[in-house]
């Protein structure tokens, strides 16, 4: 399954990269090929001060060797070899009327001492942060979604999009980082499901990334904004940071196995404020953002 897995995200991570240059117009992936010591490695593509984006990133890795104590004690494992790739990107427009987009599908395997697989499992989801909340785009993401799902399971779509409304909440903020999408984790091998059916799963999710996202783009990079939406776009990039940095699973598991820490710290944007107990204006468009991701809403009913 890795071997049929990790061509399919380097191909994938050519299309993402090669479509998000051509809706820019100005500004190319820079690419940073990337080892690590214990074993695999990385293609890093950085996209920064472009017409549309202001920064983000495409990458791929497959690493693999000894799986770390901390992960161990995670697993609930004893020693134990361990492969894992994925894709990961972070998308941060300049134009606050233009949302953030967050995507990411991996696969793991884990070893017994005779290099058998003991286990393993597919993973990833694809999620929105707007700044400033239209609700067609919250609509057009979520069909997207939905429509990827249907073709696998009826069922996937409600149990991933409410997992998605689970794991990217901020806790310490009582909100949601975004308006959410798909999450799905520890997807293994069952009695309806197998290996080859999650492939095509997670494939089919990662092939609806560009549509879920580019015509949200294409429609709102064109809008005006004034100085004060760019300063609340920094202001809630904030709230995005603080989950990458105390609740995102990814991030801490890169950390704790010794992984890229450029490549693990792309997803953070280059401008963002803390402003002390910023409130927004009653009535206005800020706090409907700010009422909406208090509650997760049901963008398709």
């Amino acid at each position: 399954m890795k071997d049929k897995f990790y061509p399919y995200i380097q191909n994938l991570q050519n299309q993402i990269t090669a479509k998000l240059e051509e809706v820019d117009g100005k500004a190319k992936f820079r690419e940073d090929i990337w080892e690590r010591p214990e074993g695999g490695g990385g293609r890093t593509r950085v996209i920064e001060n472009g017409n549309v984006f202001e920064k983000g990133g495409v990458n791929i890795s497959a690493v693999h060797g000894k799986l770390p104590d901390s992960m161990q004690k995670l697993f609930n494992v004893g020693e134990a070899d361990f492969f894992a790739c994925g894709l990961s990107l972070v998308i941060h427009p300049k134009n606050p009327m233009v949302p953030t987009v967050h995507a990411n599908w991996r696969y793991f395997e884990m070893y017994d001492e005779e290099g058998t697989i003991i286990n393993s499992w597919f993973g990833g989801g694809q999620d929105l942060t707007p700044y400033y909340l239209f609700e067609e785009d919250a609509i057009h993401f979520h069909q997207t979604c939905k429509t990827a799902c249907d073709k696998h399971n009826p069922d996937f779509y409600p149990k991933f999009k409410k997992q998605c409304d689970d794991y990217f909440w901020n806790a310490h903020r009582m909100e949601a980082r975004g308006i959410g999408g798909l999450f799905f984790d520890y997807c293994k091998a069952t009695d309806l499901m197998t290996m080859e059916n999650w492939y095509d799963f997670v494939t089919e999710v990662g092939n609806s990334f560009l549509e879920a996202y580019v015509p949200i783009v294409e429609k709102r990079v064109n809008l005006p904004y004034s100085d004060a939406q760019r300063k609340w776009q920094e202001i809630r990039r904030g709230r995005y940071v603080e989950f990458n940095l105390v609740h995102d699973k990814g991030t801490l598991f890169g950390l704790k196995t010794n992984g890229r820490i450029e490549s693990i710290l792309m997803s953070l944007p280059p401008h963002v404020q803390w402003v002390y107990d910023y409130h927004p204006n009653k009535n206005s468009e800020e706090e409907k953002l700010i009422t909406i991701l208090k509650t997760p809403q049901q963008w398709l009913e």
